[in-house]
């Protein structure tokens, strides 16, 4: 199905399943420990032995011996792994370093070795006692350094990497009310409570792999790409994901080692990265320095916007695409935005929850809190005067639907926010001064092509098999919402079968494009259905209704299970988006607010209450959407006060590698949320007239917080995490 004019009426539109808060179907099964995740599947091929990964121990260099025998001799050793006998390997397009490295290292702790044994803790043993001897390179360790050196990337996926509209330089020299100021992030890492994990079994040439992967497709791909085999002779599962946010978008080390692995051994072997792996051997956010400048009118309009990003990665790897939401997300003529991209020798930088406009929107709307404090204007109201209706570097092309105002004004009024004190440092609760802060919320609204297949059989049972994944936010319960609305069933006539390669290839978890792009994909797949039933019937399928389990047209009604008879029915299709996303700029939109404390004396801050409201299309399941969105707002909130993964400028490696060392938020961090989903639905963006939400949630609420902090306190902090020792002195004095 093509999906190249704006939706009219469907039969999506009937709400008797799609857009009501329904239980996650999968909730049972996750709950009673009956959810199959990919360490855990015991019951699919017998005889599994265990793989750990050895890591390297330098950043940068190469490997000069690599020396297994004590290892091999140890109790229930099966097999040893290395590029020396590995054979010969392929590195998949998409990942920046090679998944097995060696003789060269091209970062810390990247996988060198597996070790194969009976159990875990004989070959966690075992790889202890691989000796490795190293030529320790020069390596780039800090952003700042090596900023002076950073070049233009290539254009991609957020974008060109440059875009100017207008005479920024002679708009912003010659404002009335300018801010030109520079902001940090820092580099923030993974730690999903699932680990990567994979168990790897062969059957001659072919490969199977239970793994936790957000891309089925994807990894069929890259594994085709690194272990030098057909796709067709792999088959990749991932039913039940525990999180992933970014990190499992591609295959990671667990994958291409256990299948080595198990090469090796001649028996399926399975792997799971320890926690403190995942933050060197995998994917992290990137540090950014973000330089922003911006001019208005004294009555508050913008009339210059200038947005500059520095940030590293491995060679060939790519940036953060930190400036994307400032492209779009305020009107003002004169404009411009840079990204820069320097070699560092970290581990790789990638996805992590909403790449770019997460990191980009931190520094972002702190420079609209402070410019609306130049301008002494509310910064609500500083966002609602230069909002736009079109994309302002192409001003011929409008939204498809926009309503940040409506956003903010909401948004406001549930938050109290006309009760705020303008002054910083101005309200006390005993020993706390309490401060309020906003900020925008901005993530573009991507779409991809996504199949499905739908059968029902002669009990009138619709089952939905697609590759899509579910990583946590619910796609096996949008997906039954879908088909159940479609079909005309309730939702408990539904099974729904995710991420199998051998299912249709689907949008896959990521982006924030899964939701709408699979359902659409299940839509698609459902309408051709619908014709296979009212064409079977003789019926026309275009007024047939599908309703309580029967097909009706005119005075006839038949049941599906009768339509179906003994051998059922099903059809496969695929939506496949046209240009509707260059004819409109399509994007979702939020406003965040917050309320915090910081102690007059100790400079602790604590987050008092959070609060939202998003426009993010049709909301397909409101109580997985609010879930999806406290959990982002929860990550927001930790990526402005503790979440820092800190380097070792001598070693190159990031040193707090695990939940003891790198700080994320706890219940008691987080006291009370509240979301609020504007009634929206945007016909352009597909023809659930949805958008995406799980990513947008995180967008803006550092700079919130950030700018509460400033309210509360009269310290304005620029580099990410807001912590105490940024604040403790310059407090004002404590009587």
């Amino acid at each position: 199905m093509k999906f190249d004019t704006p939706a009219t009426t469907n039969p999506i539109d009937q709400l008797k399943v799609i857009g009501r808060p329904h239980d996650r179907i999968d909730g049972p099964l996750k709950t009673s420990g009956r959810a199959p995740y990919a360490y855990e599947r015991h019951d699919v091929i017998p005889n599994q032995a265990y793989g750990f990964i050895v890591g390297a121990a330098i950043a940068t260099g190469r490997i000069t011996r690599i020396d297994t025998a004590a290892a091999l001799a140890a109790p229930g050793v099966l097999a040893v792994v290395t590029h020396e006998n590995a054979g010969k390997l392929g590195k998949a397009e998409a990942i920046t370093a090679h998944l097995l490295g060696g003789p060269l290292v091209e970062h810390y702790d990247q996988a060198i070795a597996v070790v194969v044994a009976e159990s875990f803790e004989q070959a966690r043993a075992a790889a202890k006692l691989v000796r490795v001897d190293y030529a320790r390179g020069n390596g780039a360790y800090d952003l700042a350094e090596a900023k002076a050196s950073a070049i233009k990337p290539k254009d991609g996926w957020g974008g060109p990497s440059d875009t100017a509209v207008g005479d920024f330089p002679g708009a912003f020299g010659k404002a009335a009310v300018k801010l030109d100021a520079t902001y940090t992030t820092p580099d923030q890492c993974h730690s999903s409570m699932e680990p990567h994990a994979s168990i790897a079994a062969w059957d001659g040439n072919k490969l199977t792999l239970w793994t936790s992967n957000q891309m089925i497709a994807w990894a069929v791909r890259d594994l085709s790409e690194t272990l030098l085999i057909p796709k067709e002779d792999i088959h990749v599962m991932s039913p039940f994901i525990g999180g992933g946010f970014g990190s499992k978008l591609w295959i990671r080390s667990d994958a291409v080692l256990a299948a080595l692995g198990a090469r090796a051994a001649g028996r399926p072997v399975k792997l799971a990265l320890a926690r403190p792996q995942m933050f060197n051997n995998t994917t992290h956010r990137p540090a950014t320095i973000q330089r922003i400048r911006i001019g208005a009118t004294r009555k508050g309009k913008i009339t210059a916007i200038g947005h500059e990003s520095w940030s590293g990665d491995l060679p060939g790897g790519g940036p953060e695409t930190a400036v994307n939401q400032t492209r779009l997300l305020y009107a003002g003529a004169n404009r411009m935005t840079a990204t820069r991209l320097a070699v560092l020798d970290l581990p790789e930088g990638n996805a992590m929850r909403a790449p770019g406009e997460a990191p980009g929107l931190m520094a972002l709307e702190i420079a609209m809190d402070e410019m609306a404090e130049k301008l002494r204007l509310d910064p609500v109201e500083f966002r609602i005067l230069n909002d736009t209706q079109v994309d302002p570097e192409n001003p011929g092309t409008p939204f498809s639907h926009r309503d940040l105002i409506g956003c903010l004004r909401t948004g406001a009024e549930r938050f109290g926010w006309d009760k705020r004190n303008p002054k910083p440092a101005q309200v006390s609760d005993g020993r706390w001064l309490v401060g309020m802060g906003m900020a925008a919320a901005f993530r573009g609204n991507l779409t991809t092509t996504s199949g499905a297949r739908v059968g029902i059989d002669r009990k009138g049972v619709v089952t939905v098999a697609t590759d899509m994944t579910d990583i946590g936010t619910g796609s096996y319960t949008i997906i039954a919402q879908t088909a159940a609305e479609m079909m005309g069933v309730p939702i408990d006539k539904v099974v729904v079968l995710l991420g199998d390669s051998s299912f249709p290839v689907s949008a896959g978890s990521g982006g924030q494009w899964g939701a709408n792009s699979s359902t659409a994909g299940v839509y698609a797949a459902c309408h051709a259905l619908r014709t296979a039933i009212a064409r079977k019937l003789g019926m026309d399928p275009d007024t047939a209704i599908f309703a309580d389990g029967k097909i009706k047209s005119g005075k006839r009604s038949v049941s599906l299970a009768e339509a179906a008879g003994d051998a059922g029915l099903s059809a496969e299709d695929s939506i496949e988006f046209g240009d509707l996303a260059k004819t409109y700029a399509q994007a979702t939109f939020g406003a965040h607010f917050a309320e915090v404390g910081v102690d007059r004396a100790t400079g602790e801050i604590r987050i008092r209450r959070m609060s939202g409201a998003f426009a993010a299309g049709r909301i397909l399941n409101p109580k997985s959407a609010r879930s999806q969105v406290i959990g982002a707002m929860t990550m927001g909130a930790g990526a402005a006060l503790m979440e820092e993964a800190v380097v070792d400028p001598r070693f190159g490696y990031f040193v707090n590698h695990d939940l003891a060392g790198y700080e994320v938020p706890v219940h008691a961090d987080i006291p009370h949320q509240d979301v609020f989903f504007m009634d929206e639905v945007d016909d352009k963006s597909s023809p659930m007239k949805a958008k995406g939400v799980g990513e947008l949630g995180i967008c803006g609420v550092a700079a919130a917080i950030a700018n509460a902090t400033y309210n509360a306190c009269g310290v304005r902090v620029r580099d990410y995490p807001v912590t105490l020792d940024k604040v403790i002195g310059k407090l004002p004095p404590y009587v």
